[in-house]
């Protein structure tokens, strides 16, 4: 037996809940701590610009689903699928029947999924909701450049990171900047 990563499915919305009751059931002794070893609700940090402010908020990266770490036991196994199956929000795991038992996902799924997240190493930072075209007129908000305007000239949305060439003492000069540090021009 190992501990692998399962997808469960729940009602949108109920991701929390269902979090708060397995744990609760763990505390409670109703579930073993052997099998089920984390529970999960992925969400990643979504930062916005609007009028020139940036907000944060946190948004799930799997709506409707949870990741539960088990360990699950070659016999009893159905035992601990059945009490999570049976939570009110649950719709099950994903990819199996209610008598079947459940499908791991991937350990590379798991850890992209973990690593988006920021639950291990590697993570990424926060994700910029505000996308960019090549030729969009954005206003410079931050840094050294504050309050100039240009033209997107290159996006390298890997590195969140725009050219933007911008008119410095009449020359048009092309300046690399970071995706929260500009915003669309009206």
């Amino acid at each position: 037996m190992a501990n692998e990563w399962y997808i469960v499915q729940t009602y949108t919305g109920y991701e929390g809940k269902v979090s708060r009751v397995i744990q609760q059931k763990l505390d409670a002794g109703e579930l073993s701590s052997d099998i089920v070893k984390s529970i999960k609700v992925p969400e990643e940090e979504l930062v916005e610009i609007k009028d020139g402010k940036k907000k944060s908020r946190k948004n799930k990266i799997l709506p409707g689903y949870i990741m539960a770490e088990l360990d699950l036991p070659d016999l009893g196994w159905k035992e601990t699928c059945n009490k999570i199956r049976h939570i009110q929000g649950v719709s099950g795991f994903v990819g199996t029947a209610p008598n079947e038992r459940p499908r791991p996902i991937s350990i590379d799924e798991a850890k992209n999924i973990l690593m988006r997240s920021g639950e291990i190493k590697g993570e990424r930072p926060a994700r910029i909701k505000q996308t960019y075209a090549i030729g969009d007129t954005v206003k410079i908000i931050d840094g050294p450049f504050k309050e100039f305007s240009g033209t997107v000239d290159a996006l390298d949305d890997e590195k969140e990171k725009l050219t933007v060439t911008v008119q410095i003492f009449g020359r048009a000069t092309p300046v690399e900047l970071s995706m929260t540090q500009v915003e669309k021009a009206i």
